[in-house]
């Protein structure tokens, strides 16, 4: 009677675990956690700020609960921890237990309270498929990014060689030069840049072309491919193994029709070989 109780109450926790509704209320919790973490950055009467509190302490306790559930409905406990999105929410929910008093780790509580947003990520599976692609395609991004350094070198050098007697501020060193040369590859005035040096060099218009025509449209769409590449990929490994699972629950309903098929064969057998008996004592 006791194992049948507490197998209730664990697919009653599974259930409610994995309803929309569940998963729409948490959602919902997380935008208001949001929003309490933004009231708490203006000047509010003291009753507000009073509300504001025991509504972020109700937040915790629900998440709390909520994590709880999870980790509760998960078939496998020990699986629950080998999800990283699991331990980034446990992480996150532990540490805004953290008490907002004037302690020394005010400051991590008041972080935690901000990154609670991001557990958005972890409950809608589009946004995690969306992170995870980014994260596979963060290698292959990582050579276009050396690439895009190598680029800005040499035309920070070329830039402090030609340019630093115009303006030393921008063209001093290397260094100051790479900075310039980000300032014009995200169109910050960089126009003013151009024309200044234009002066002295009426053709150095070509030197900032060739950079922007680099960064701005070759590597940035460079990077969107990468990006994109992964993510096509991604959705394929993801049809595909819903394809396999489709395939092997197939397989084994056919394997269970083809069980159940022998046994009424076999009993049909059993029953007509009574009849003959019968028949042969007559």
């Amino acid at each position: 009677m006791e194992m049948s109780r507490s197998g209730n109450a664990f697919a009653l926790v599974k259930r409610v675990e994995r309803s929309v509704w569940f998963q729409g209320f948490i959602i919902s919790i997380i935008i208001i956690a949001a929003l309490t973490v933004g009231a708490k950055t203006y000047s509010l009467p003291s009753g507000v700020e009073l509300a504001i509190n025991y509504l972020d302490t109700f937040i915790t306790v629900f998440f709390l609960v909520e994590v709880s559930l999870r980790f509760l409905a998960c078939d496998d406990r020990w699986r629950f921890f080998k999800d990283p999105w699991n331990v980034f929410d446990t992480i996150i929910v532990i540490g805004s237990l953290v008490p907002m008093s004037d302690t020394d780790m005010v400051l991590v509580a008041r972080l935690l309270r901000v990154f609670r947003v991001l557990r958005l990520v972890s409950i809608i599976p589009d946004l995690r498929f969306l992170i995870n692609a980014l994260i596979k395609a963060i290698p292959k991004m990582g050579y276009i990014a050396l690439l895009m350094f190598i680029i800005f070198y040499i035309f920070a050098a070329v830039g402090s060689i030609f340019f630093e007697h115009i303006n030393d501020k921008l063209w001093g060193d290397i260094a100051i030069s790479m900075l310039t040369l980000f300032r014009v590859a995200t169109f910050e005035d960089w126009t003013d840049v151009m024309y200044e040096t234009m002066e002295v060099y009426p053709l150095s218009w070509i030197f900032y072309v060739v950079f922007i025509f680099l960064t701005a449209f070759v590597f940035l769409n460079m990077m969107v491919g990468v990006v994109l590449d992964v993510m096509t990929r991604e959705t394929a490994e993801k049809e595909h193994d819903a394809q396999e699972n489709n395939h092997q629950a197939l397989v084994t309903q056919i394997s269970e029709l083809q069980k159940q098929v022998a046994r009424l064969a076999d009993t049909l057998d059993a029953q007509q070989q009574e009849k003959d008996g019968s028949k042969k004592e007559r």
